[in-house]
């Protein structure tokens, strides 16, 4: 029996990757998603935003600037449903994830924090935010944490959660976790570790480190200094420099992403076998035909 169910493991834990709209936690779990988005709904205040362009590249707004773009209750609502939406964009290929009025992220709304005082207020906001997040990195776009002014706490959480992310000139990155008396519980801490290595994550969380980008992009959290901190010119600067990784037809950038999910988070046989199976949904398409057509002109 148990042979047998090492065997059937690992074709399980495909299924769960890429079941669009599967969640980490339930009831089992002693989670109960509707009663956590009753009480978010308690606390309103600014607004997640997102806009899809033509060209497949999504932007994803934090809005609540008189707040440093701190999550409100309804914000993580929001959040949860943009990220259903981004689910279901068939034509999506990438998304970009900012903060209004060049701030990325203070993390939690602190008037949230206070109200929710207990253990088991925490373990249910944890789970619901592990939640939604996982559900954004597993979605088949390449996603860009675009990051203009500062992203603390549960912003440099967010930021963990995109396949790259980009600093501007005067921005900075800080998990301010340990100086609040507790630890990263959107993920941020394993994602973390999977960016920057185990030591350097040990550091950055023990020592609640700035990063300015120059530090972060020598440590690895940091993919490139942008040169402007001009709020609009820097979105543009994100949106050319996303541009180069998404270029091509959905279908094919998406098959892309969703092979390097099940790399990063299967068993070698598992993630082989999805490769297979996502090769299958491309091979002889409309692309794959075309770029035959022009007979290696790729290599130029």
């Amino acid at each position: 029996m148990a042979n047998s169910l090492l065997k059937t493991s690992p074709s399980s834990r495909t299924k769960v990757l890429h079941q669009v709209g599967l969640s980490l936690y339930n009831t089992f779990h002693g989670f109960h998603e509707e009663e956590v988005k009753k009480t978010l709904q308690q606390f309103p205040g600014g607004s997640v935003d997102l806009q899809k362009d033509d060209s497949g590249i999504g932007i994803l707004t934090l809005n609540n600037p008189s707040k440093m773009n701190a999550f409100s209750g309804v914000m993580m609502l929001q959040l949860l449903e943009k990220v259903i939406e981004l689910e279901n964009w068939t034509a999506g290929k990438g998304v970009i994830v900012r903060g209004a009025k060049n701030t990325f992220s203070s993390g939690s709304d602190l008037n949230a924090v206070k109200a929710l005082a207990t253990p088991e207020d925490g373990m249910a906001l944890c789970m619901f935010m592990q939640n939604t997040l996982t559900r954004f990195t597993r979605l088949p776009l390449i996603s860009v944490a675009l990051v203009q002014g500062r992203a603390l706490g549960g912003g440099a959480e967010l930021t963990t959660a995109c396949d790259f992310r980009l600093m501007t000139p005067e921005s900075e990155i800080r998990f301010v976790h340990k100086e609040m008396g507790i630890i990263p519980s959107w993920g941020g801490a394993s994602r973390l570790v999977e960016i920057i290595g185990s030591r350097a994550a040990l550091k950055v969380l023990g020592g609640a480190l700035k990063l300015d980008p120059t530090k972060a992009l020598s440590i690895g959290m940091a993919d490139e200094i942008l040169q402007s901190s001009d709020e609009t010119k820097s979105v543009e600067e994100a949106q050319a420099w996303l541009a180069q990784f998404v270029n091509g037809p959905p279908e094919v950038i998406r098959a892309l992403k969703k092979s390097v999910c099940s790399g990063k988070e299967l068993y070698l046989e598992d993630a082989l076998q999805n490769e297979r199976d996502l090769l299958g949904t491309v091979w002889g398409g409309a692309a794959n035909l075309q770029a035959i057509a022009r007979k290696g002109k790729f290599n130029k």
